[in-house]
């Protein structure tokens, strides 16, 4: 089990000051384990002084524009697959019980596909079981590292690390359609959608990491497909 998949997440997270106080012992995490291969650690350390020495306002104003305000960033894994569909509703609660099979307790202001909680969760792991299931959603996180690079903003340092590790493919994927981030009136269409649905759907008995690896491996299928 990995301390690194917890600090990854939380450089990923929404800045606050126990984020920043924080850096320098994330920085410590990622040296000691040596996960992250160091030439990713050096351009991690770029986001790592950011967040350590720019103030906070600043911090939350960049990180609210790059993820919450360009729906083709999210940070929610199975929206890039899902969308709003009902299926995403299944796997949400299938995700969130095999969260509680192993302990992780969620909030109820929590959606469990966001990228730093799953790393949290991947933290609980052993390495070679946290590896094979961060490799399921691999293309994704290539197109947001790709996303991310584009906007010259150093948290791609970090989602490009994440790929590597995954050994994700050189072409990422994503249902979302990339956006243009200084068109503001076409972002904010882009979030006026319905709530997302959780309906009933087809349960299946047991919660595993191979279960979950299943419905990754059918949604990242049905994606190609459709494409």
């Amino acid at each position: 089990m990995a301390r690194t998949w917890r600090a990854l997440g939380a450089l990923l997270s929404y800045p606050t000051e126990e984020l920043q106080v924080a850096t320098a012992e994330i920085a410590a995490v990622l040296a000691d384990e040596a996960i992250v291969p160091a030439k990713q650690r050096t351009a991690i350390d770029k986001l790592l002084t950011e967040l350590a020495t720019t103030d906070m306002y600043e911090l939350q104003e960049r990180y609210f524009t790059l993820f919450d305000r360009n729906r083709s960033l999210s940070l929610h894994l199975f929206e890039h697959v899902h969308g709003e569909s009902r299926d995403r509703g299944q796997a949400m609660a299938d995700l969130i019980a095999l969260y509680a099979s192993h302990g992780l307790e969620m909030t109820a202001s929590e959606l469990p596909d966001f990228l730093p909680l799953f790393l949290e969760f991947l933290s609980l792991l052993p390495d070679a079981e946290a590896r094979a299931l961060l490799a399921e959603p691999a293309a994704i996180l290539r197109a947001l590292a790709d996303r991310l690079a584009a906007r010259d903003t150093a948290y791609a340092a970090v989602i490009d690390a994440l790929a590597e590790l995954a050994q994700a493919p050189s072409v990422g994927r994503s249902e979302i359609p990339d956006e243009d981030p200084t068109d503001l009136v076409a972002l904010d269409a882009a979030w006026e959608e319905t709530a997302v649905r959780f309906g009933p759907g087809e349960m299946t008995d047991g919660c595993s990491t191979d279960r979950l690896r299943t419905r990754l491996r059918a949604s990242m299928r049905d994606a190609r497909a459709a494409a």
